[in-house]
C-alpha cells in the first residue's frame, strides 16, 4: 500500500482508507460526473467534502492537488505503474477512471475518439453556458436590470440542447446502444439546468422530447442516484 502522507492534502482530509482511491467533491454537476462514474464502475473509494462556504477549495492543502481551486479532484494510491495519482479537472478524471477500469469506454477505437468528442463537447459548450445561465437567471446576476447577457447564454443553452436532441433522435445514449463517460458528462448539467436552476421554460425544455427521455433514463440508474448525493450534504 503506497503512504498518501506526502501529498498536504492529507493533512487536512486525512485518508481513513488509505489503500482507497480518494475523491474531494461537492454534489455540483462537474463534482456528481465523477461520484456517478465511481459508483458505475464499482471502484473503492473514499470521499472528502470541500466545502465552499468555509471556502475550501482556496485553502493551500486543496490548491497543492487542484492548483486550478475547483472541485473535483482525486488522489489515487495505485496510479500507474502502482504509484499515487493526482488528477483534478472532471473531464480527465472520468477518462482516467474509464481507462483504468477497462468500463464507460467503447473497445473500438474511433468510437473511442468519438466518446472524446462529446466529452470535449460538454466539457467547452455545455458546462460554461449553462452555468451562465445558472448565473444570470437563478443567482446574482438575476438583478441585473440588462437582460441581454442572460438572453445570449440562453440562446446557447437552447442551441446546445438541440444539438443533443438531434443526437439522440435515433439512439438510447450519446454513442448508441453504449452507455459512456460522455452520458455521465452531459446529464448532470442537463438535470441540474432545467432542476435546479429552474430553467426549464427559458431553454424551451418541452422542445426537446429525446433529451427528457434520455434524462429520465439517467437519473433512474441507481449508481446515478447514488452518485448524485455524494458527497452527502451537511
Amino acid at each position: 500500500m503506497n503512504d498518501l502522507s506526502g501529498f498536504p492534502i492529507t493533512r487536512k482530509w486525512p485518508a481513513r482508507h488509505p489503500d482507497r482511491l480518494q475523491l474531494y467533491s461537492l454534489p455540483t454537476p462537474n463534482g456528481v460526473k465523477v461520484s456517478i462514474a465511481l459508483e458505475e464502475t464499482g471502484l473503492p473509494y473514499e470521499v472528502h467534502r470541500v466545502s465552499f462556504d468555509t471556502r475550501d477549495q482556496l485553502s493551500p492543502e486543496f490548491v497543492s492537488l487542484s492548483p486550478n481551486n475547483k472541485i473535483p479532484a482525486i488522489l489515487d494510491p495505485q496510479g500507474p505503474s502502482g504509484q499515487p495519482l493526482a488528477l483534478f479537472e472532471s473531464g480527465a478524471i472520468l477518462v482516467y477512471l474509464a481507462a483504468k477500469t477497462d468500463q464507460l469506454m467503447p473497445q473500438d477505437l474511433a468510437a473511442r475518439y468519438e466518446t472524446l468528442q462529446w466529452l470535449m463537447w460538454q466539457m467547452g459548450g455545455v458546462g460554461p453556458m449553462f452555468g451562465q445561465v445558472g448565473y444570470f437567471h437563478k443567482f446574482a446576476g438575476k438583478d441585473h436590470e440588462d437582460k441581454r447577457p442572460r438572453d445570449r447564454y440562453v440562446a446557447e443553452a437552447r442551441r446546445l440542447l438541440a444539438v443533443l436532441d438531434k443526437r439522440l433522435s435515433d439512439r438510447t445514449w450519446v454513442m448508441g446502444d453504449e452507455y459512456t463517460i460522455a452520458d455521465i458528462a452531459i446529464f448532470p448539467w442537463v438535470n441540474n439546468l432545467v432542476g435546479f436552476y429552474g430553467a426549464a421554460d427559458l431553454v424551451a425544455w418541452s422542445d426537446h422530447s429525446h433529451v427528457q427521455r434520455a434524462l429520465q433514463t439517467f437519473i433512474a440508474r441507481p449508481a446515478v442516484q447514488r452518485g448524485l448525493a455524494i458527497p452527502p450534504r451537511q
